[in-house]
């Protein structure tokens, strides 16, 4: 008989945990509250199964109800934990004040993202721009995976099948959206030059620069980015911008592997 060695580990699926994180995530990426029946049907739960989750998120506060329109919506309770994780989140603490630093030289939105969940990214640090007109973008907002100058970069230095990236690039929205093949073209052009730059395509007159951070295994799982308003953010000011983003990264970078954080 085989002894199991008992160092390794087996991970169980707990589908009720399992269930209720989907359930939370999707509510947190719905505009408007959303009714049981529907919900049921687009995370392919039974609604029995779906409401019993609910009402006990409800009672933990973790989503809201709606008593009149029968609908829920992600609850405020869930807000402590976001905070604390930020907090104890040690490149978020690290990149803000050159975060604030970016902003104030280039006059723009600087912001810094990570990989939270399949196919989003999130702001976990940023510094607003104090220029009149700005892009209002708030911590813990969060994005398509391959949307804009992170997307192309994501697309750029990870490993993906090439049909399932074309399916979600079809799902994506943008106000000039590219065709597929020119945003393959700029994926490229982004790993060449270690930057992406959206001009426009995501949001009009609005020009995105960012630049990739790696885990150890050369994967991307962040971003540094820097949102500002087309007309001031030029094509003389845009490698600029990048080459300061790039010195903010290496910088962090050198400090994580000097403290082990």
């Amino acid at each position: 008989m085989v002894k199991k060695d008992d160092t390794q580990t087996t991970k169980r699926q707990v589908p009720a945990v399992t269930r209720a994180l989907a359930i939370m995530r999707f509510l947190a990426r719905s505009n408007d509250p959303v009714g049981v029946n529907p919900m049921a049907r687009e995370l392919g739960l039974v609604p029995s199964t779906c409401l019993h989750i609910l009402r006990v998120l409800q009672d933990e506060g973790m989503v809201e109800f709606d008593s009149k329109t029968k609908r829920y919506s992600i609850g405020i309770g869930i807000l402590p934990l976001a905070r604390s994780a930020l907090q104890k989140n040690t490149f978020s603490v690290m990149i803000q004040p050159r975060l604030s630093e970016l902003s104030s030289r280039f006059g723009v939105t600087a912001i810094a993202t990570q990989l939270a969940e399949p196919a989003q990214m999130v702001v976990v640090a940023l510094s607003q721009s104090s220029l009149p007109f700005r892009l209002q973008v708030d911590l813990g907002s969060r994005f398509p995976l391959l949307i804009s100058a992170t997307g192309r970069l994501f697309a750029a230095f990870n490993t993906l099948n090439e049909t399932k990236l074309k399916a979600e690039f079809s799902k994506l929205v943008w106000d000039h959206p590219p065709s597929f093949e020119e945003w393959l073209i700029e994926v490229d052009e982004a790993r060449s030059r270690g930057y992406a730059v959206d001009t426009g395509t995501y949001i009009s007159g609005v020009t995105v620069v960012a630049v990739p951070i790696f885990n150890e295994r050369n994967e991307m799982i962040r971003s540094l980015v820097g949102i500002g308003i087309s007309e001031r953010l030029n094509a003389g000011e845009i490698p600029k911008l990048a080459a300061a983003l790039m010195e903010v990264r290496d910088a962090i970078e050198t400090i994580q592997i000097t403290t082990g954080s």
